[in-house]
């Protein structure tokens, strides 16, 4: 799907629906802040989530002290979502609007938090760019944290196709710049009631 097709996709659905009761909502993203807990990183490390929607993450890592926290999504709705609620906590965050295929920026991080966009790339070329821009914006040493639809999840979400991973897939596919330090699958329950498996791997860069 080329850029301009996913952003009108991705903004329809944060300005149509409410977004407590998408297959993907969490209201606290447990998972991901234990994984970040894990890592014992400064409370100064570099944050990015991408692909972030108007999830909650960035306002548990304001909370637990974190200060350099960058969210991106390829939907200016959702990330006003997220400014409107935090309101003037708002300004500790930096906000990205753009596709995380190929976003240009000259920070590095520490930390990539990506929950439930990866699956999203079905393209090789658009899984090669996401590779590439990963692996030149973290740091050495860096953390990334992966949660994508494993071989057990749905085919489709949003409306949309997804490439579901093995642990093995999805090791592959950044071996040559990362260690895998953990893989696990894990259960997610939708707001209606259906459950999503769900592949998470934290990875170090080389």
């Amino acid at each position: 799907m080329e850029i301009s097709n996913r952003k009108i996709h991705w903004e329809t659905v944060f300005k149509t629906k409410d977004t407590t009761k998408v297959s993907w909502y969490q209201p606290v993203p447990e998972t991901s802040l234990k994984l970040i807990e894990k890592l014992k990183l400064p409370k100064t490390a570099r944050i990015i989530e991408v692909g972030s929607g108007d999830s909650y993450l960035g306002d548990f890592l304001l909370e637990k002290g974190y200060s350099e926290i960058t969210l991106l999504d390829i939907s200016e709705k959702a990330l006003d979502t997220i400014q409107k609620r935090l309101s003037a906590k708002a300004e500790k965050i930096t906000f990205i609007v753009a596709d995380v295929t190929g976003f240009s920026s000259s920070e590095t991080y520490d930390l990539w938090h990506d929950r439930a966009v990866f699956h999203f790339l079905a393209e090789i070329r658009d899984i090669q760019k996401y590779v590439k821009n990963v692996s030149e914006k973290l740091v050495s040493g860096g953390y990334l944290i992966l949660g994508t639809f494993s071989k057990n999840g749905p085919d489709m979400c949003s409306g949309l196709h997804v490439h579901k991973y093995s642990e093995a897939e999805l090791t592959g596919v950044f071996e040559k710049n990362f260690k895998k330090i953990e893989c696990f699958s894990e259960e997610h329950q939708t707001p209606s009631g259906t459950q999503q498996n769900f592949l998470f791997c934290v990875f170090q860069r080389i």
